[in-house]
C-alpha cells in the first residue's frame, strides 16, 4: 500500500485548541482517527467513499464526510473517493444506476423525450426518482464492499510479502556465499 505517500501528503493531526473552529467540533476533528493510516481506516474510508459516489444526491461529499466522522474512519480518503463521480462520468454512472434500479424494482424503463417544461421534469422526476435511488443505493453497496475488500486484500498481502522479505533477509546471512 503507498501508506508512507499517504502519510507525506496528508495533513497531520492538529491538537485541540489550534483551530479556528466551534468547541463543539474539536473533539471530531482531534480525532486521530481521522487522519490515520491502517486497514481498517483506510478500507472503511473507501467504502464510505465509493458508496456516497454513487448515490445520485446532490452533496455526495457532505454524506462522505459525516458517514466518515461517525465511523472514525480515514476522512480525506473518503472525500476524494466520491469525486470519482465528476462531471465526466455522472452521466454514465446515473443511467447505469437508473437501469440497476429499474431492474431490481421491475419497472419499465422511462421514454425519455426531452421537453424543456415544468411539468415534463415533474413527471420524469416522480418516474425515475425511486429506481434511480435504488440503484444508486445497491450500487453502492456492492461497490463500496468490493472496495473494502480489495483494499484488507491488498493490505494482507502487502503485510505478508514484506515479513517473507525481512524473512528471506534473516536467513541470509552476510558473508553466506550460498545466495
Amino acid at each position: 500500500m503507498p501508506k508512507k505517500f499517504l502519510r507525506r501528503h496528508l495533513p497531520k493531526p492538529k491538537k485541540p485548541g489550534e483551530h479556528n473552529l466551534p468547541r463543539w467540533l474539536e473533539p471530531l476533528v482531534a480525532d486521530p482517527y481521522l487522519l490515520h493510516l491502517n486497514r481498517h481506516s483506510v478500507s472503511v474510508a473507501f467504502f464510505v467513499g465509493l458508496f456516497c459516489a454513487l448515490l445520485p444526491i446532490p452533496g455526495q461529499t457532505l454524506v462522505a464526510t459525516v458517514m466518515a466522522l461517525l465511523l472514525r474512519c480515514n476522512l480525506p480518503l473518503s472525500v476524494a473517493l466520491v469525486w470519482l463521480t465528476n462531471p465526466l462520468t455522472m452521466t454514465p454512472v446515473l443511467i447505469l444506476t437508473y437501469k440497476l434500479g429499474s431492474w431490481v424494482l421491475g419497472t419499465p424503463p422511462v421514454d425519455m423525450h426531452f421537453h424543456l417544461t415544468w411539468e415534463w421534469f415533474s413527471d420524469q422526476g416522480k418516474r425515475i426518482m425511486a429506481p434511480l435511488f435504488t440503484g444508486g443505493v445497491l450500487a453502492g453497496l456492492a461497490v463500496g464492499a468490493l472496495g473494502y475488500l480489495a483494499v484488507q486484500g491488498l493490505w494482507r498481502w502487502t503485510v505478508v510479502r514484506n515479513w517473507e522479505s525481512r524473512r528471506r533477509k534473516r536467513l541470509v546471512r552476510p558473508g553466506d556465499d550460498s545466495g
